[in-house]
């Protein structure tokens, strides 16, 4: 197969002589967004805050015989001189980590080409699949995450087939530590009247890694049904996991539980109640279950205390309120985190409080504000009590 790595510019090239007459003045758009983050953690480690602005323009081309092409640069600057974080890239290491660091580059470059069932994508490009549980473009952080890769997908019926493969994960951590990659995503859909179930494998491989294998394949099924005047909604997954290298082997387990009811036909208006548990299991402590290509700041909390999960692994129980107050959006949620594997002396892994806000002012401009409160368990976990602030102003012309 074509390397994608550093051939972007090339990939283009090839896509514009398929389709000389694509335009070239189709639509653009330009996107802000300005955030103020703090984070504070009980070690010794200086409380962190930042102030910094996110720039995306796209720009993508009409369609013609079926090929379109986007290309999208993206920049993030500090401000103000409000920067006294660790930016992951060695800048203030003595202070605790907030991951947007300076950058400019090109987010996605992709030529498309799209007919009746089928649509190939070629190019550096987001894909998200499923809630981002395994597969997401960590769009909270302000470089968000994107991949070199060539996509296929089919649709026919109540069907999708999606298939990737990714040459280069492009981080949330500017383009130095982007990975390379050998990565096939394969994912299959398709929807009953009871839900969408879907079918899936993610063979993921470092390149940098001698004989290096995350291998994942799993099934989930979620929907919603009404009863009466009651909407409740429902989710299942299961997953199984075998990570190899030329120094180990290890294998783990996915679960993950959720129900939910819209209290609306209980007469407590535009309120929805959530609860599950999710289960990232272990290999006997020594190993946890991961999601590398995840957009991870959306599960198990937002203080992203377990980005990586614990080798004991993490039991995540949960429940969430969400409902809409002066014309915006709100959400609580509450986090109870345990050792699926309770081993070296850790069983007890913290609890987490999470709020947010989020007002659209109008087409053109949103505000928001949302902060999380992680108390640590166990002290042989290593973890801290965390808490972190994010409020922002967002704008799309």
């Amino acid at each position: 197969m074509l390397n994608y790595k550093n051939n972007l510019p090339i990939i283009l090239m090839i896509g514009c002589i398929a389709a000389p007459s694509i335009s070239v003045a189709a639509q653009t758009d330009l996107n802000f967004r300005l955030r103020y983050e703090s984070a504070e953690q009980d070690n010794a480690l200086k409380d962190a805050s930042s102030l910094t602005l996110r720039t995306r323009l796209t720009h993508k081309t009409d369609e013609v015989n079926g090929f379109s092409a986007l290309l999208e640069v993206e920049d993030s600057r500090s401000l103000l001189g409000v920067d006294d974080y660790n930016n992951t890239l060695g800048k203030n290491t003595n202070y605790s980590v907030i991951a947007d660091p300076e950058t400019t580059e090109i987010d996605q470059a992709f030529v498309k080409y799209a007919k009746d069932a089928l649509s190939i994508k070629v190019g550096r490009q987001v894909i998200a699949l499923d809630g981002q549980r395994f597969v997401g473009h960590v769009g909270f952080r302000q470089d968000r995450q994107t991949f070199d890769a060539a996509t296929v997908n089919y649709s026919f019926n109540d069907i999708n087939l999606h298939y990737s493969y990714i040459s280069k994960r492009n981080r949330i951590f500017a383009d130095s530590k982007d990975i390379d990659a050998s990565d096939h995503l394969i994912n299959a859909s398709f929807k009953t009247s009871l839900g969408k179930v879907v079918l899936y494998s993610y063979l993921l491989s470092d390149d940098a890694i001698d004989n290096d294998s995350l291998d994942t394949y799993g099934v989930s099924f979620n929907g919603n049904k009404s009863l009466s005047d009651i909407k409740f909604y429902y989710k299942a997954q299961y997953a199984t996991q075998s990570a190899s290298t030329s120094m180990s082997d290890f294998d783990a387990d996915y679960y993950a539980f959720e129900g939910g009811i819209d209290l609306g036909g209980l007469g407590i208006e535009a309120v929805t109640l959530k609860a599950g548990i999710e289960s990232l299991g272990s290999d006997n402590g020594d190993y946890g279950f991961a999601t590398p290509l995840a957009t991870m700041h959306k599960f198990n909390g937002w203080a992203d205390t377990f980005l990586a999960t614990p080798a004991q692994g993490l039991d995540d129980t949960y429940v969430s309120l969400n409902g809409k107050a002066y014309g915006g959006k709100w959400l609580l949620a509450y986090h109870s985190f345990d050792a699926n594997d309770s081993a070296n002396g850790v069983d007890d892994l913290g609890t987490e409080l999470n709020v947010q806000y989020v007002k659209p002012i109008n087409k053109t401009y949103a505000v928001g504000a949302k902060y999380a409160d992680y108390s640590a368990g166990d002290s042989a976990a290593g973890k801290v009590d965390t808490q972190k602030l994010w409020v922002w102003v967002s704008a799309k012309f």
